[in-house]
């Protein structure tokens, strides 16, 4: 996992500040291979609850993640009872690792 102990910290404490009832965050993709070099950042950012406005939460959870990684460019997906999983949600349940 190319993040720090320090990074997963920041995020989790970002995150849960900037939203509540996160239930997971998963880091998942490029991040993952210590081979590879540069790359955005990808999360899962799961609830236990409905979310009302996915597309709006997401993009407050990125900026407030791009803000703690000092601008590097992070993609989130909502996960949540009320919303369809695509094949890239089960991708990332699968492949991803807890923050």
């Amino acid at each position: 996992m190319r993040l720090t102990n320090q990074q997963r910290q920041q995020l989790r404490q970002a995150i849960q500040h900037c939203t509540t009832d996160v239930a997971a965050i998963r880091l998942f993709g490029s991040r993952l291979n210590d081979q590879a070099v540069g790359g955005d950042v990808d999360l899962l950012v799961e609830f236990n609850n409905p979310v009302p406005t996915p597309a709006l939460l997401a993009a407050r959870i990125a900026t407030c993640a791009m803000r703690v990684l000092n601008g590097r460019k992070v993609d989130v997906l909502i996960a949540a009872p009320n919303l369809q999983m695509s094949a890239i949600h089960h991708t990332a349940l699968k492949e991803g690792q807890l923050l």
